[in-house]
């Protein structure tokens, strides 16, 4: 049998930031049917402030990436906090990864590759990896990667 998200984070040392608070008329998340619904979330650092930088400009396609990965964490501390267990996650099914880049940064997939390795890693290549999304655009707070997402959830 695979192993559970909780498993395999443990294996990892991972260490989830603090669930950031809502700073708008949105929730964090919103289970509909067997779905999860993940607002966007930015890269939040283990003393809760925001990473900030736009890539091309003050972050290389490395940097960026790891700013992804960061957002990732953020998310799964965001799902712990707000909904239960990441063992309750079938599966990754959709991610827009929106990258705070120049006109002539064209790396956006590499850079998101950092928010969905790490779901690979958490869920399974079969369960971690889903559609998605990669774009360039302007963020708030000059966060240099955002990240929005859809989960199935088990039955």
């Amino acid at each position: 049998m695979d192993k559970l998200p909780s498993e395999r984070i443990k294996e990892l040392g991972l260490e989830f930031p603090p669930a950031p608070k809502p700073v708008g008329v949105y929730r964090p998340l919103l289970v509909v049917d067997n779905f999860l619904y993940i607002s966007g979330q930015g890269p939040i650092k283990m003393d809760g402030s925001l990473m900030i930088g736009r890539a091309g400009d003050d972050l290389n396609e490395d940097q960026a990436k790891l700013a992804a990965r960061q957002v990732g964490l953020t998310m799964l501390s965001t799902i712990q906090t707000h909904f239960g267990s990441l063992d309750k996650i079938k599966r990754v099914v959709k991610v827009l990864g929106m990258v705070n880049s120049t006109p002539d940064f064209g790396r956006q997939p590499y850079v998101v590759n950092g928010f969905s390795e790490l779901m690979a890693d958490v869920f399974g290549k079969e369960n971690g990896i889903g559609v998605r999304s990669a774009v360039g655009m302007m963020l708030p707070d000059n966060i240099p990667v955002e990240v929005e997402a859809m989960f199935e959830l088990h039955q």
